[in-house]
């Protein structure tokens, strides 16, 4: 019986099927020329590179079901994005510093106490901002599966508490989008701060060393990681079409496309909108907490309030409405992000001017974006509809 369901569902969403083949087949073929296990063609920093990308990709899917489907424009989710990646970072720094002590005392006359690994542990990770103490917030920093918990508590309680507070208010539109970036700003400048207890605009680094794999290479921890983000990628694509499939699926989008008509069918909206904005925030924090081990650190800079702008560039040049279209709009900005800011793109001498693409890769960025408004408002994947519905006729 589940297994008809199983298969039913497929069948019934061949766009689904279709992008877990190709993501099989990238995932085939990155493993073969990779240097981690396969004939070293693709680069340990490219695979890294891929591996991110399949991360934005997962955030890109969560503001879809929230923008695209469900119409709440937030520009807050990259501040859950980056809140997974903090409590991931947190047991990733402390067991490895706390790692490294013990490693060095080990030929010491006598043993280090717990105290005293701690203070030291205290010292090597604060010293920088001028403290030495624990605080209290990192109190669970060394237990692997309580920080694990906390990559979707952490940012799963703020998203319910504010949008409760939010929708219970029935705040919404232009008005919601502010509320969401002012609370990103806001935690972001608390992050900045010494004293918040994460080191300040210092961020969390050398989050790419995973404790006890010290003498795995990279370029295999780059694979691994590649093929984790890959997997849950998977795994939340096919949630967010089974959310979207469903009943709930299509409620949302009648939110969407007239909130007071399914008011006024007795659906509780508020409720509605506290759960998918939950979820999706939730699913942000998952990103974080596998892009920043592939990226190497964190810091406040990450949660910028243009970042989720960014966020909702690529969802809209992907084509918003469409789960592959977030997942398309989100590799091909990243991948073009990392090609012109990277070095890699040519500069163009116009004689009288430059145009270094280190610095005029944001205009591009804007310019696309303004041309898929106007030119091209399904996006990438409303082109690509066009042209499957044009060749099946």
């Amino acid at each position: 019986m589940e297994r008809t369901v199983i298969v039913k569902f497929l069948l019934n969403n061949p766009s689904l099927m279709v992008f877990l083949g190709i993501l099989s087949l990238v995932c085939i073929v990155v493993t073969i020329l990779g240097e981690g296990f396969g004939l070293g063609l693709i680069s340990t920093s490219f695979v890294k590179t891929l591996g991110k990308t399949l991360c934005l990709c997962m955030i890109a899917i969560a503001m879809d079901l929230v923008w695209g489907f469900c119409g709440i424009l937030s520009l807050g989710h990259f501040a859950f994005f980056a809140l997974g990646g903090y409590m991931i970072g947190m047991w990733l720094m402390f067991a490895r510093t706390e790692m490294i002590i013990i490693e060095s005392s080990a030929n010491a006359a006598l043993p280090l106490t717990p105290a005293e690994i701690s203070d030291a542990v205290g010292i090597q990770i604060f010293g920088v901002v001028g403290g030495s103490d624990i605080p209290a917030i990192w109190t669970f920093a060394g237990f692997f599966w309580v920080q694990m918990a906390l990559v979707v508590l952490v940012p799963g309680l703020l998203a319910l508490i504010f949008g409760w507070l939010a929708f219970r208010s029935r705040v919404d539109g232009v008005y919601l989008s502010i509320l969401t970036q002012a609370m990103t700003l806001a935690l972001s400048l608390y992050l900045f701060q010494n004293d918040s207890g994460l080191r300040g605009n210092n961020g969390l680094s050398g989050l790419q060393n995973i404790p006890g794999f010290d003498e795995m290479p990279q370029s295999l921890l780059s694979i691994s990681f590649f093929l984790a983000s890959a997997l849950v990628l998977a795994l939340v694509y096919v949630l967010a079409t089974a959310v979207t499939q469903s009943k709930l699926g299509n409620i949302i989008e009648g939110i969407r496309d007239n909130e007071v008509r399914v008011r006024f069918l007795g659906y509780n909206v508020e409720n509605y909108k506290l759960f998918i904005f939950v979820l999706t925030a939730i699913i942000a924090a998952v990103a974080g907490a596998l892009y920043y081990p592939q990226a190497g650190i964190i810091n406040p800079a990450e949660l910028a309030p243009i970042a989720s702008i960014y966020l909702a560039v690529w969802v809209a040049i992907g084509g918003r409405g469409r789960i592959y279209g977030a997942v398309i709009g989100a590799t091909f900005v990243s991948l073009l992000s990392s090609y012109f800011t990277g070095g890699q793109a040519p500069n163009i001498p116009l004689g009288f001017a430059t145009i270094r693409w280190t610095e005029w890769w944001l205009v591009l960025l804007g310019f696309s974006f303004v041309f898929v408004t106007l030119y091209a408002p399904k996006g990438i994947g409303g082109l690509f509809d066009h042209l499957l519905n044009k060749g099946s006729r």
